[in-house]
């Protein structure tokens, strides 16, 4: 009884809990939820389907990030901890050091809507207080943990300079790839799919066009880096030619479809 009361306590603390405990779904690895805060649940909706990839945009106000995709969206209950951090770290520690029971990793996906130069020293002391269940980077070495936490918007290298621990990794682009930065320091490679391809899901993708996606998608394996793209079609022909040239993370914002797609994959 007491255990019944406790769980229905923590549901209405982090709506979306309760549903979690009930019915686990099948991780999707290779699922993202782009600007997952603009569904009915934010990050619970996600988490009902299995993503292990959300983001979150944020904007610093009064020393508080709030979580919008425009500035006169922000509202002060929205804040990074209230929707993500914190209904994270009890779904951490109920489920004994990870979001998903015997889970994978997971990420979270924070976009700087500021400059960085304002933005990262806040972030970085509020990642400090969620340490426990964050990847941390010791000095360039990874420690992997529940969470990793990678930075994209407007970020730069500089953000990082001097430290010798970090709770978050680079967003890169893809002129990163020409580079030797260790995968530790840029684990991602996200690009917009529309300044390098023309292909828009319709019939099969050109050969031209598959041929420079599979370069792409190789050299950043052989780097020990995923490759995401944003700004493309979301339907289930572009998704399921994607994960046919093996790319990381399947950008959408329509997260039943996604999971439908997979569940139609599994069952082949």
């Amino acid at each position: 009884m007491k255990c019944a009361f406790a769980l229905l306590l923590a549901s209405a603390v982090f709506p979306g809990l309760l549903t979690q405990t009930q019915a686990q779904p099948a991780p999707l690895i290779h699922g993202h939820a782009h600007n997952d805060y603009e569904h009915q649940r934010p990050l619970f909706d996600a988490l009902d389907r299995g993503f292990c990839s959300v983001e979150a945009d944020i904007y610093l106000v009064e020393g508080q990030f709030l979580v919008a995709h425009d500035r006169w969206q922000c509202k002060p209950e929205r804040t990074l901890q209230a929707l993500y951090l914190d209904p994270l770290r009890e779904l951490v520690r109920k489920n004994g050091g990870h979001v998903y029971p015997n889970g994978p990793d997971f990420t979270l996906l924070i976009e700087f809507k500021g400059d960085w130069q304002t933005s990262y020293p806040v972030l970085r002391d509020v990642l400090k207080q969620y340490a426990s269940m964050l990847t941390v980077f010791r000095d360039d070495k990874k420690e992997t943990n529940a969470i990793t936490v990678i930075i994209t918007g407007h970020r730069s290298r500089e953000m990082f300079a001097g430290e010798s621990v970090r709770y978050a990794a680079l967003d890169g682009d893809l002129p990163d790839l020409e580079t030797r930065d260790s995968a530790n320091l840029i684990p991602w490679i996200s690009s917009n799919w529309s300044q390098s391809f023309k292909w828009r899901g319709n019939g099969p993708i050109p050969d031209a066009e598959k041929a420079k996606l599979k370069e792409i998608v190789t050299k950043a394996h052989e780097q020990g880096r995923k490759v995401r793209f944003w700004g493309a079609p979301d339907k289930p022909a572009f998704w399921t030619e994607l994960l046919a040239d093996e790319v990381d993370l399947i950008n959408t914002d329509d997260l039943p479809g996604l999971q439908q797609l997979f569940a139609a994959r599994e069952h082949k």
